[in-house]
């Protein structure tokens, strides 16, 4: 194989990549899930949208995204406050769906954890600047 060449996935398990979301309002959590279903097919319908619990505990938003199909590209979205993004996925779906944020996000990584199929990373998503 070609370096320039991107590895194909099959689908399944290695085309997916859990995402969670805590810490942070309700109405972000469902910004950041929205941009990413427009790109990515989710486990979740679109108006399984996120929604704030009473109590001590955090609240964490979890869905996860098959990234072996991009829809189409997200478009800036708009934030009230940095998110950050827990991840898990094979490396190449991983990679995949930090790419496909970047439409609609300013991304950074603050942290991975590599193993030896799978990669977890951290990321703050913010509203982008265009």
């Amino acid at each position: 194989m070609k370096s320039s060449q991107k590895p194909k996935a099959s689908h399944g398990a290695d085309t997916e990549v859990t995402v969670e979301i805590s810490g942070c309002e309700a109405k972000d959590a469902d910004a950041v899930f929205g941009a990413l279903r427009t790109v990515f097919a989710s486990d979740r319908a679109p108006d399984d949208t996120p929604e704030e619990v009473a109590g001590a505990r955090p609240t964490v938003w979890c869905s996860t995204f098959d990234v072996s199909e991009v829809r189409k590209k997200a478009g800036p979205t708009r934030l009230t406050k940095p998110v950050t993004a827990d991840i898990q996925g094979g490396y190449w779906a991983v990679a995949r769906l930090q790419e496909g944020l970047t439409g609609a996000f300013a991304v950074e990584v603050l942290g991975t954890a590599a193993g030896d199929q799978e990669q977890e990373a951290q990321l703050r998503l913010d509203t982008r600047r265009v």
